[in-house]
C-alpha cells in the first residue's frame, strides 16, 4: 500500500478538518507507533503504523456503505447549485467520494445504496447482471391479470426493444391500486412509463430493494444506516 500523508489520512478518517488536524499535531495528540508526531506532512504506511488520536486508535476504512431511505424532493447527486442530494444527508462521514448507486427520480422516495466502491457499484448497475430493483406503488386505476400478463411478456416504452419482463404484484386493485413490481434492468423513468404503456399513472413510488438488499423498514424518511457485515456480503454474492 502506498506511503500517505499522515493530515490526510486523519482528515479523511473523521478525526477532523485539516487544519483540526493539524492542531492536534502541534498539541502533541498524535502518534505513530506511540511516538509524538510533529510534522502534519509526514507519511505513514497504513498497513504497518499504527496511529493515534487522543490515545485511541485511528483504523484505516477504504470503502464505507450506507443504506439510505430516500425522501421525495431530494435528488440522487453527489451536489447540486439549486437541490437538496443525498450526499448532504449523510453526515457522519468525512469521505469526499462517496456517490449513489444509480439513481431514484426527484419525486420517488426508498432504498439507495450510497459508497465510495466503485467496482461493487459497477456490478449493481451493468446491464449484463440484470439486477432486481423491486418497488412499491400506487398507481391510478384497477389492476388485473392483463397487466400481469403485460409486464411479464415486456411492454413497449418507445425504445428500440420492449423491457424485460417483469413481475408485477398486486396488492389492492381499486381506483387507486397498490403494487409491487420487479425490474430487471433500469430505463430513464422505467416504471412510470411501464405503466403509463398500460394506461395507467404512478401515483406514488418507493423502491424497497435493490439485488438482495432490503429497505429497513426502521429508517425514516432521510435516515440512513452503515449496512451490517452480513448485508454486504449478501450483496456481493447476490
Amino acid at each position: 500500500m502506498a506511503l500517505v500523508r499522515l493530515d490526510k489520512f486523519l482528515a479523511n478518517m473523521g478525526v477532523g478538518t485539516r487544519s483540526e488536524v493539524k492542531n492536534l499535531i502541534k498539541s502533541k495528540k498524535i502518534t505513530i507507533d506511540d511516538v509524538i508526531v510533529t510534522s502534519p506532512d509526514m507519511k505513514i504506511d497504513l498497513e504497518h503504523n499504527i496511529v493515534k488520536a487522543n490515545g485511541i486508535v485511528v483504523s484505516y476504512i477504504e470503502y464505507e456503505y450506507y443504506m439510505l431511505n430516500k425522501p421525495a424532493g431530494v435528488i440522487s447527486a453527489t451536489e447540486d447549485k439549486h437541490c437538496s442530494t443525498i450526499i448532504d444527508l449523510i453526515k457522519d462521514s468525512n469521505k469526499k467520494d462517496l456517490f449513489p448507486v444509480g439513481r431514484l427520480d426527484k419525486d420517488t422516495e426508498g432504498l439507495l445504496l450510497i459508497t465510495n466502491d466503485g467496482a461493487l457499484a459497477h456490478d449493481l448497475l451493468s446491464p449484463k447482471k440484470h439486477i432486481p430493483k423491486t418497488y412499491y406503488a400506487k398507481v391510478a386505476g384497477h389492476m388485473d391479470a392483463a397487466v400481469i400478463n403485460a409486464f411479464k411478456e415486456g411492454v413497449d416504452i418507445g425504445e428500440d426493444k420492449p423491457t424485460l419482463p417483469a413481475e408485477l404484484k398486486i396488492l389492492n386493485s381499486n381506483e387507486v391500486s397498490e403494487i409491487e413490481l420487479t425490474i430487471y434492468e433500469g430505463k430513464f423513468h422505467q416504471v412510470k412509463r411501464m405503466f403509463e404503456a398500460v394506461g395507467s399513472k404512478v401515483l406514488y413510488l418507493k423502491r424497497i430493494s435493490m439485488g438482495n438488499l432490503q429497505l429497513d423498514n426502521s429508517l425514516e424518511l432521510g435516515e440512513y444506516r452503515a449496512l451490517t457485515l452480513d448485508e454486504l456480503k449478501t450483496l456481493k454474492e447476490g
